[in-house]
């Protein structure tokens, strides 16, 4: 083990205030509510139990300790304490700290981080100083951070400052037109449009949109599938002057109609069949599809952009507006600058993009990874190669990757996972993949890194209020620990790690993550009091004017400088890579007249991936039978959110557990590893033994119980992910090849049944 030594004063001897000191530290090193710790003293062993669950000062902390005499070696302590011992005993697996003349020492195993044992020790003097000079202090906003490890962490924070100067999206694409106007620009199935058929096509929407009221200060909202026709409106918005506002063609019609209003927008394009009603006094334009491939030699060549009808906007203007999940129950729309995406996209410090790459577009279009698929490539004169609209299944993709030549692609957390562990040869073409919106594998890093040498892997996070990426973890080799890191800050970005009390922690403690620099959003839109609460001047200075972003996630720096993400300060989750708010699902069932009390949790969905389940009291009990009371709100749900909010289940409760404050318990909830069938129409048992095999793998996979064979996949809960994943269970079990579309056409049991004839003649597989 190694040995570190801190000298301490003689009044810090003390037991009690030493035990809390090492309680504090731990706890906030590990989160943990309760720290227990082994006391080794005058021969005997007792355990200090610290309950830390009501943030109690360092005091009070010392004065509640118990100590329980210890009589077998069954404890299983965070630390070890040795009182008057010279020598620290044997190797433990948890750090050993020991006081011998006035000295404090402290072992690690040889498996721990290098320099351990000094950060614990200098952590304990800094708390210890601290808490005497604030008495009173809480043990969440002690200082742990000394004048020197704060001077270490500013070298890793990021200067916020881009490394080229700011320009508008609309002429970063217009200088690759200049530069390669012959040069493809995105291509889906048959339609190819060369950069300057590109923009020739955006121009000419443009002119359209201005003569519709589209320009400077306002907003454009944009309703399409993924599509070349999607790329050439939000090219041909930006022209104007104008920002986009960009929907999912499947969001639920009351929410769309709500999003346009809050935009304000005065003009609305919409591919045909997707028409909506546009907001009370504003436009509405069909969007058609471009001339594909034949047509291209009629409209390039447009070297000089003599018909440019380009807006000169300065950077700050607006660029978008993206709407996130919010807890109060209305969705928040981050404005974002041109700014901010010119930081993100030209000459980054992760990445090295250029004209010989091909981009794979993926991203829904609300997500804000479309903005680094779309941008990145057009802004760098790469060609951009959009997966066909619909339903993502992991074999048509793994083609795309393939068919297309896809260089550069980037991937949800889950989707990688799946692509990964099924497809790892369609990587073969890639020489840069990245990954976020959830925490991604490392055992999945490691497999594609070994299996593609040379290979370039980032693992990006970032919320949609600073832009799409605020750290970047890029490598070449496999991830060193269980964990993959989610980086340093991309050029043009700031970050801090701070306490409750906005004070920098220390290597190894987790701190709220607060992200700045020019990738900042604006602000929500015509929210100032959200924006208020959550954007805010840097509390350590920075540059004039400074502002950070408070995105609610904990992280702790790493030895090397690098980040790692912990999960939610607050209890924002990501489901299916979108960024969800339980909060705004519980607003929403909290005002339906029949619930009392309403709380969304998360659980695993058997995709590595998350799901959410809702807990309700009923305003009338005695009224409602509670399974169908679940299932009617599950169903009015439907309306009012996205699929991917719809909780898996409403279950109802006589009574929410509480804790000892009075809030709700949620670890006290009942786990639920089947849930019951959330649908109204009857239940219908498996009439064959190939039907019941069928519902026990629908049923296995989807957590719920029963399946009945008229049970539709999708609205039993299923997405595109645990679609491809109950594909390839069947054909693991059944030894046949299923078509991806095939659950899609076939959702329910009895017909997905009927498209297995090839097993008519064989025994079921049990």
């Amino acid at each position: 083990m190694t040995l570190t030594t801190e000298p301490i004063p003689p009044r810090a001897t003390e037991p009690a205030e030493l035990l809390a000191t090492l309680a504090a530290v731990l706890h906030r090193r590990t989160l943990q509510e309760h720290i227990r710790i082994t006391v080794h003293r005058n021969g005997g062993r007792h355990l200090f139990d610290a309950d830390l669950s009501d943030d109690p000062d360092l005091a009070t902390l010392a004065g509640r300790g118990v100590e329980i005499p210890v009589e077998s070696d069954d404890c299983e302590p965070d630390a070890v304490l040795l009182l008057g011992t010279p020598e620290p005993g044997a190797p433990a697996a948890v750090p050993v700290f020991f006081l011998h003349a006035g000295t404090l020492y402290c072992a690690v195993p040889p498996n721990r981080p290098p320099g351990l044992a000094g950060e614990l020790l200098d952590q304990v003097r800094t708390a210890r100083a601290d808490a005497r000079a604030h008495p009173g202090r809480a043990v969440s906003g002690l200082r742990l951070a000394s004048a020197a490890e704060l001077r270490r962490i500013e070298t890793w924070s990021g200067s916020g400052a881009a490394p080229a100067a700011a320009r508008p999206i609309h002429l970063l694409v217009e200088d690759q037109v200049r530069r390669a106007p012959e040069a493809t620009a995105l291509r889906c199935g048959g339609t190819v449009l060369t950069y300057s058929g590109l923009n020739r096509h955006a121009d000419r929407l443009a002119t359209q949109l201005a003569e519709a009221g589209a320009g400077p200060g306002q907003v454009v909202a944009v309703l399409a599938e993924r599509s070349p026709e999607l790329v050439v409106a939000l090219l041909a918005v930006l022209k104007t002057g104008a920002a986009y506002a960009a929907f999912e063609p499947d969001l639920p019609a009351s929410r769309l109609r709500q999003q346009l209003a809050d935009t304000g927008a005065n003009v609305v394009l919409a591919q045909p069949g997707l028409r909506t009603r546009p907001p009370e006094g504003a436009v509405l334009l069909t969007l058609e599809a471009p001339a594909g491939s034949a047509g291209e030699q009629d409209i390039a060549g447009g070297v000089d952009l003599p018909n440019r009808v380009s807006c000169e906007v300065h950077p700050d203007e607006l660029a978008y507006v993206s709407f996130t999940s919010g807890s109060t129950g209305v969705p928040k729309g981050a404005c974002v600058s041109h700014r901010a995406v010119s930081r993100l996209v030209q000459r980054p410090d992760w990445a090295d993009f250029g004209p010989g790459d091909v981009f794979l577009q993926l991203a829904p279009v609300a997500f804000d990874a479309s903005t680094l698929e779309i941008w990145g490539a057009l802004t760098n004169g790469a060609a951009l190669a959009i997966h066909p609209a619909g339903p993502i299944s992991t074999s048509r993709l793994a083609g795309t990757l393939v068919d297309e030549k896809i260089t550069v692609a980037w991937f949800t957390a889950g989707l990688f996972d799946r692509m990964v562990r099924g497809h790892l040869d369609a990587f073969t073409g890639l020489r840069h993949v990245l990954a976020g919106g959830d925490v991604v594998p490392a055992h999945r890093v490691q497999s594609l890194l070994k299996s593609h040498p040379g290979l370039v892997f980032s693992n990006g996070y970032g919320p949609t209020e600073n832009t799409t990426f605020t750290t970047v973890w890029t490598s070449t080799l496999p991830p060193g620990n269980a964990s993959v890191p989610v980086g340093r800050p991309i050029s043009g970005t700031l970050v801090r790690v701070l306490d409750p009390l906005l004070r920098p922690v220390p290597v190894g403690v987790p701190g709220e993550l607060h992200a700045g620099g020019e990738g900042l959003a604006r602000c929500y839109l015509g929210r100032a009091a959200d924006t208020a609460d959550r954007f805010g001047p840097d509390p350590l200075g920075g540059f004039p004017g400074a502002r950070l972003y408070r995105t609610g996630d904990l992280v702790r720096w790493l030895p090397d400088g690098s980040l790692e993400f912990l999960g939610r300060a607050d209890r924002q989750i990501k489901v299916q890579g979108y960024r969800v708010e339980p909060g705004e699902v519980e607003a929403v069932l909290s005002r339906h007249p029949d619930v009392r009390q309403a709380v969304v949790t998360t659980q695993d969905d058997g995709s590595r991936g998350k799901r959410l389940l809702a807990y309700i009291t009923a305003l009338s009990p005695e009224d409602d039978d509670p399974a169908e009371l679940g299932r009617r709100l599950r169903e009015e749900l439907r309306s009012e959110l996205p699929a991917y909010m719809v909780p898996s289940a409403v279950l109802s409760l006589a009574e929410l557990p509480l804790n000892r404050n009075g809030k709700v318990d949620r670890s006290a909830l009942p786990a639920a590893r089947r849930l019951p069938r959330n649908l109204h129409s009857e239940y219908q048992a498996p009439r064959s033994a190939l039907e019941a095999v069928v519902a026990e793998e629908w049923g296995d996979l989807l957590g719920i119980e029963p399946v009945g064979v008229e049970d539709d996949f999708f609205e039993l809960g299923g997405h595109s992910l645990l679609a491809a994943e109950l594909l390839s269970r069947l054909q693991q079990r059944f030894a046949v090849t299923v078509p991806a579309r095939t659950l899609y056409l076939h959702p329910t049991v009895a017909e997905l049944t009927e498209t297995l004839p090839a097993l008519a003649d064989n025994p079921v597989r049990t």
